[in-house]
């Protein structure tokens, strides 16, 4: 599997300076924020700057796999919101096929659960994930579904059903356990039994709780604020997530694919070191579990030592 590099986690940084900061780090690729006015994102429609980025991609052999763009409304009732918000998911189709790019994260429109009618909210959204997988098939996109907070797809039972109901090869699971975990929604086992299936790229973040018991709440969708917020951003490999075990699943599933260190720099840097330290460490624990998924020699092919 190879491991990228996300821009979430260099606020700081120019996408360019952000490839350069990955090739330090020693990872395998990037993920790259697909938003205006972020310093480490790939502004909307500007064809110009995503040349730039990969010419340097490029010359870093960083190749760039992934947008991440933060469009929430694909999901309206109101025709001409989720006519834009389509019509800006398509521009990102087009950036990544500029870039080299193979997957886009989506978001599963924005909802919150005392939303009213959620049967014409999540209509739109299937409809708008069937218009999108035309172009996205075309360019040899695929459209990943995250298990997300403030979506409609908060739950891998819910991003399961979303993907089945579209129903074709270009929209998949972003599987996101770190995610689930602080939700309180699917446990590892519980994400593959419904949605295992069906992963066609993995978000790797790690936290800690501050308090457990406590409910999840978060009133935006891309973040949880401070206040509203019971864990804690760690290093890959410092906090509860059990890695092991999701990337055996993985490994089970089939899935031999990229792994983006979703590094929440961006959001909560009091809690993480700082990026090329926590990228590089990251990767080197993730590298190391998945190094005990090799198959050993056992058995009558055993070297016999005397």
């Amino acid at each position: 599997m190879r491991i990228a590099g996300h821009t979430l986690g260099t606020p700081d940084q120019t996408v360019i300076g952000a490839l350069q900061l990955f090739a330090r780090a020693g990872l395998d690729a990037a993920e790259v924020i697909y938003q205006n006015d972020y310093t480490s994102g790939l502004p909307i429609g500007d064809s110009a700057a995503a040349e730039a980025a990969a010419r340097v991609a490029d010359s870093e052999g960083i190749p760039i796999i992934g947008l991440t763009p933060y469009t929430t409304a694909i999901n309206s009732t109101d025709e001409s919101v989720r006519r834009a918000a389509v019509d800006e998911l398509r521009s990102a189709i087009d950036i990544a096929h500029i870039v080299g790019a193979n997957r886009v994260r989506v978001y599963s429109g924005s909802w919150q659960p005392d939303n009213p009618d959620h049967a014409a909210h999540w209509g739109q959204l299937v409809r708008s994930f069937e218009e999108l997988s035309v172009p996205a098939s075309a360019a040899g996109v695929i459209l990943c579904a995250e298990n997300h907070f403030g979506t409609m797809t908060q739950t891998a039972r819910d991003t399961a059903a979303l993907v089945r109901a579209v129903d074709s090869r270009s929209v998949r699971v972003l599987y996101d356990q770190a995610n689930l975990t602080f939700t309180h929604d699917e446990d590892v086992d519980a994400a593959f039994d419904v949605q295992g299936d069906l992963i066609g790229h993995v978000h790797v973040k790690d936290l800690v709780f501050k308090d457990p018991d406590a409910p999840f709440i978060a009133s935006e969708t891309a973040r949880v604020h401070a206040d509203e917020r019971a864990v804690s951003s760690r290093v890959v490999g410092d906090g509860s997530i059990p890695w092991a075990k999701a990337l055996r699943r993985l490994h089970e599933v089939g899935y031999d694919d990229v792994l983006s260190l979703e590094y929440e720099y961006r959001w909560h840097p009091q809690d993480l070191e700082r990026p090329e330290i926590g990228f590089r460490r990251g990767a080197e624990h993730i590298r190391l579990l998945l190094s005990q998924l090799e198959p050993t020699t056992t058995g009558q092919d055993a070297e016999v030592v005397s």
